[in-house]
């Protein structure tokens, strides 16, 4: 690797999903001697300083985010507002867009990490600064979706096209639905801020850029990275896996004494991230289906639409059939230590890419319930191209699940018998053993940086 360190702003979409990677991303680079200057809204530092494993090279400078009208006083990420307001979460985003520039003139970084702030290549090309998607939304995702191919400014974009994938796109597992193409139309041409659509934005993003990085392996999705490098014309920088470090607190107490009552790997652990709300009846057809299963769980979700706690919405009876053996809670949890626990053998996840990185690099099984956007496509690859879990099977009309198909899902990872669960486990195995390999990560961050070196 050269030994030229550089100074990187980044500055990721106001999303935690979005900024957490973009702060695991920081604390590598730093690692190896690099200065980053991390904007975010002011009130999400409380909930990531703590990751911050390098506060001599890693500073983050607080932005204050305007109000715009529409949005609840004080609301600042997609964590603090229902998705139909996330577009002027956007909104406000952009007009940040004059103070960055008066910190960028004073800065004078030599790269801008950026997602969703599609303004940020022409104002960093006016002041002499390399700009580079970091794309935390998986490459199959961006790909398959937003691939120039498609010409979605020109031509639009429906349903029936989203039931096949763009022209010279790689072979590969992904089929969608017919909902679910339709919902995956309406959210990539639907205005998501200051008038731009989800799609223009982000071909405005990777079309103006001066190169595009992915948090992932050549290993592992290699064939969709290269498809958008050739797509976009642009160099491709791989990230690795920017596995976290495991962190340096030990669980709670309360957690402890409860996970350690159950032998190992016998424990189902269900979340599906921080912004996901289940309707009613699907979040009592999924507990219904882990208590179906025999296997103790532990529950942590948001409550259900028209649910005020989580307690209120369980099935009648559910509470006393399960107790000693099935945890519900409706606050936040720390998932990537509960993970790592010896008594967890299976996660129950929306394949939100996060959760599926953290999870990849554990023992538990994988079972998929995709929900929204990536997250479809995320759990196509797992399941399919991967084959390193089991996706819940869902109606054919609608997103709807039964509790017997929750049931089948995991029983067919946990029942020691099951061929598609020794199949599973096996390649789990194989990618947890790669992903952790000695000196990969430093191969892919040496790598990383020795091409942000030939954009200078």
């Amino acid at each position: 690797m050269a030994d030229k360190t550089f100074h990187i702003a980044m500055y990721p979409w106001f999303a935690l999903g979005h900024i957490t990677p973009f702060v695991h991303l920081a604390n590598k680079l730093a690692e190896n001697g690099h200065k980053i200057s991390f904007f975010l809204p002011a009130k999400t530092l409380r909930r990531v300083e703590a990751f911050n494993l390098h506060p001599d090279l890693v500073t983050f400078i607080p932005i204050i985010v305007p109000h715009v009208e529409g949005l609840p006083l004080g609301a600042e990420t997609t964590n603090d507002v229902p998705f139909p307001l996330h577009p002027l979460i956007m909104t406000a985003m952009d007009c940040t867009e004059p103070d960055i520039e008066a910190y960028l003139r004073e800065l004078k970084p030599n790269f801008v990490f950026f997602d969703f702030a599609c303004w940020l290549p022409t104002l960093t090309r006016k002041l002499g600064i390399k700009s580079v998607v970091y794309c935390v939304i998986s490459s199959g995702t961006i790909g398959y979706l937003l691939s120039p191919a498609r010409k979605i400014i020109e031509r639009g974009l429906t349903s029936l096209d989203l039931l096949e994938p763009p022209k010279g796109f790689p072979s590969s597992s992904v089929k969608l639905r017919m909902y679910e193409a339709q919902g995956l139309a309406a959210v990539t041409t639907m205005d998501y801020g200051s008038g731009i659509s989800f799609a223009g934005r982000h071909l405005k993003s990777f079309s103006d850029c001066d190169a595009i990085g992915f948090k992932t392996c050549k290993e592992i999705e290699g064939p969709y990275c290269e498809y958008i490098g050739k797509q976009f014309e642009k160099p491709m920088l791989y990230a690795g896996p920017v596995v976290p470090e495991p962190p340096k607190m030990a669980l709670e107490e309360r957690w402890e004494r409860l996970l350690s009552n159950f032998e190992a790997k016998t424990l189902i652990f269900c979340t599906f991230g921080s912004e996901c709300v289940l309707k009613k009846d699907q979040f009592q057809e999924l507990v219904l289906g882990l208590e179906l299963t025999g296997l103790p769980f532990l529950v942590a979700l948001k409550p259900p639409m028209g649910a005020q706690t989580i307690e209120s919405a369980l099935p009648v009876g559910f509470q006393e059939r399960v107790n000693g053996t099935g945890f519900i809670y409706g606050g936040w949890v720390p998932q990537q230590l509960i993970l790592r626990h010896p008594s967890v053998g299976c996660f129950v996840t929306h394949c939100g890419s996060g959760s599926l990185a953290e999870a990849m690099v554990n023992d538990c099984q994988l079972v998929l319930v995709p929900h929204v956007g990536d997250q479809i496509i995320n759990a196509r690859l797992m399941a399919g191209d991967l084959r390193i879990g089991v996706e819940v099977e869902k109606s054919e009309k609608d997103e709807s699940f039964t509790k017997e198909d929750v049931n089948k899902a995991v029983k067919a990872l946990m029942d020691g018998d099951s061929e598609l669960g020794k199949e599973v486990r096996a390649n789990h195995a194989k990618w947890k053993e790669f992903l952790l390999a000695p000196g990969l990560e430093n191969y892919y961050i040496n790598d990383f940086v020795m091409k942000l070196n030939n954009l200078m």
